[in-house]
């Protein structure tokens, strides 16, 4: 499948800081890919470079086999671009500002009509369509934002944080958008929200420092967490001791951790790497005739990927 987009060798540097490392990577349509690092790795840093807003210092950025150094204009029209914290022009209304934009990228009345009424059924505009963007809460204002990026329909979208600092309704929203989108484009989504992961992402870049330290599916990184197949046991009235030791006899058990849950005693049976133990526990359960309340098997701990592969932690705020 070609490339939507091909980023080779794409360096930034603002002063003495290297902001951007010599990044590489490619994503294709029917792809979404997030873009992820603590804050200050160089996503947005990143996004910008991709868009034509910030000039590459080395490296090429390729987008439908255009360059965008080459053809900027000709690659501008290929995308759609929501930047980190969506700025608008507050003093208009919602749909001025999209006939606005649509006229801005040279769009025919009809068409720019047609469109309209699309992205605004698309994103839920219809209610706040007259009223001044000042006056919107985040959420909306984040719609409109997305609602600018995909008006002439491209086959390209870069999201730039596109649900940080909304609310779980306005999340669900938002992610439920970009899936029905997925299909018929390239999508890169920038956010440092793990949960954004498994999501909507079909695959996982992280960067630190500038650099990329991580390129997987979000199936493949769980798969790199110690809690990867860990079994949690939720048991009434059991013998402490008994099961932890019990537990820890299992093959390939490496380690077990007790707390207490709401008068419940939860047994976490962690594995040797790359061990399945869900089986031979269950058959613990039986053969020991535990009571048992509840029991999962864990995919995986993203945040513990995250740590380890960009050596700190997550932390809110902007890149």
């Amino acid at each position: 499948m070609t490339a939507m987009v091909d980023i080779q060798g794409l360096t930034k540097r603002f002063g003495p800081i290297t902001a951007v490392d010599d990044i590489s990577f490619r994503t294709s349509r029917g792809e979404v890919l997030g873009f992820l690092g603590p804050n200050g790795a160089g996503k947005s840093t990143t996004m910008k470079t991709i868009t034509g807003f910030l000039a590459p210092d080395a490296g090429t950025v390729t987008i439908d086999g255009d360059d965008i150094a080459e053809f900027p204009v000709r690659v501008k029209r290929k995308l759609g671009y929501l930047p980190e914290g969506a700025p608008l022009y507050t003093d208009m209304t919602p749909l001025a500002f999209l006939r606005f934009v649509g006229h801005a990228r040279g769009m025919a009345r009809d068409e720019l009509e047609e469109r309209v009424e699309h992205v605004v059924g698309q994103v839920n505009l219809a209610g706040v369509l007259d009223q001044s963007i000042e006056t919107l809460s985040r959420g909306f204002k984040r719609r409109v934002g997305i609602a600018q990026a995909i008006l002439h329909d491209p086959p390209l979208l870069i999201l730039d944080e596109p649900t940080d600092g909304l609310d779980p309704n306005q999340k669900h929203e938002v992610r439920d958008l970009i899936r029905d989108m997925a299909s018929e484009k390239a999508i890169i989504l920038s956010t440092h929200i793990l949960e954004e992961v498994n999501a909507v992402c079909s695959r996982a870049v992280i960067i630190a420092d500038g650099r990329i330290v991580s390129d997987a599916t979000p199936e493949e990184l769980e798969a790199m967490s110690p809690h990867h197949n860990a079994v949690q046991l939720i048991l009434k009235d059991p013998d402490r001791s008994r099961v932890v030791s019990v537990l820890k006899s299992i093959t390939g058990v490496r380690d077990v951790a007790v707390s207490s849950d709401n008068g419940e005693i939860r047994f976490e049976a962690v594995p040797e790497k790359n061990r399945v133990i869900a089986d031979r526990i269950a058959s613990a359960v039986r053969d020991n005739d535990w009571k048992l309340a509840a029991m999962y098997v864990e995919r995986g701990r993203l945040d513990e990927v995250f740590r380890e592969v960009t050596g700190r932690a997550p932390e809110p705020g902007e890149d």
